[in-house]
């Protein structure tokens, strides 16, 4: 089922509390609820034009195949526009947001010290027994 705002906002915060050493904060006001692991910004929670919405973190070439394969998916709000997204309500799943959210998380654990990483980002969705759509899951075809 698509999720409204709300629904989306609950389920990438859900998952973004689920992740290891993720932590939700407040850094640039109430109005824009951010996750972050050791530090680093992985999702961002805020409203758009009074429309709930979801930001993360993407591969710039991701990125721009989920732009054209989902309406719901935009450039990031606020963001660099080839590695953030926007995730809309609409037509979006809450599986699918929950694998963005994973992908996002992974990618900012990559660029921490190997010694700092709370998880393995090649083997953590392995370790949990899903798939996901991240680029380390390996070469994209």
């Amino acid at each position: 089922m698509a999720l409204d705002g709300t629904a989306l906002q609950q389920v990438a915060r859900a998952r973004a509390e689920e992740l290891p050493t993720a932590k939700m904060t407040l850094p640039f006001g109430p109005d824009y609820d951010v996750a972050k692991v050791l530090g680093k910004m992985f999702l961002l929670l805020t409203e758009v034009k009074g429309t709930p919405v979801a930001v993360v973190k993407a591969e710039p070439r991701d990125a721009e195949a989920l732009r054209g394969a989902h309406p719901e998916i935009t450039p990031g709000y606020h963001m660099n526009k080839r590695h953030w997204i926007t995730l809309s309500p609409g037509g979006l799943e809450a599986e699918f947001v929950r694998e963005l959210v994973t992908d996002s998380y992974l990618l900012v654990v990559e660029t921490l010290p190997r010694a700092r990483r709370p998880v393995d980002p090649q083997t953590f969705l392995a370790a949990e027994g899903g798939t996901g759509t991240s680029s380390t899951d390996g070469p994209a075809t």
